[in-house]
């Protein structure tokens, strides 16, 4: 099973008039050091970083899901978020050009079906509609859950049971 992940509104909160918690950097793993491209955090020069909750990596890996970025930080999300989440780098969905992109459709949603191949996937992202999820339920004929997050939280505790509940009665 598939779940493509978006990074702003979905991991990264914003728009709240509530100030966001800000986390600290995630232990590093024991062991032997291994080489990251940066340490995550503010020195990467993404100053909102610190209110991605690192301990929604574990959380999303626990779903047994192929986690792939679906995100407009295209390969930053590897070099930035993955090793903030404690994630190994994960596949991430390049956006084609669209000549003439839908007016009801977000942007994503045919590339990500197109991407999927007839698999069935998870898509968590907070600007998800309802035209998106009756496109996918016509034209992709394999489960998909199309799972809108508030962006002013991001992925709560409530998305996750979401998530877990309908993994647990959908058969890839």
């Amino acid at each position: 099973m598939l779940l493509f992940l978006d990074i702003d509104g979905t991991l990264l909160p914003f728009g709240s008039t509530d100030p966001y918690p800000e986390y600290a950097p995630p232990p590093a793993a024991p062991g032997p050091p291994v080489a990251v491209a940066a340490p995550p955090g503010p020195a990467t020069g993404h100053p909102l970083l610190a209110r991605i909750d690192p301990g929604l990596g574990p959380r999303l890996a626990s779903l047994g899901c192929a986690l792939v970025w679906a995100t407009t930080w295209m390969d930053d999300a590897n070099t930035v978020v993955s090793p903030w989440l404690g994630l190994p780098p994960l596949p991430v969905v390049e956006w084609p050009d669209e000549d003439e992109p839908s007016a009801l459709l977000h942007w994503k949603t045919r590339p990500l079906v197109d991407w999927a191949a007839g698999r069935p996937f998870v898509w968590v992202d907070d600007e998800i509609t309802e035209a998106d999820r009756a496109w996918v339920a016509t034209r992709h004929p394999v489960p998909a859950l199309l799972h809108r997050v508030e962006h002013r939280y991001g992925i709560t505790d409530a998305d996750f049971a979401v998530l877990r509940e309908w993994l647990s009665t959908t058969v890839a």
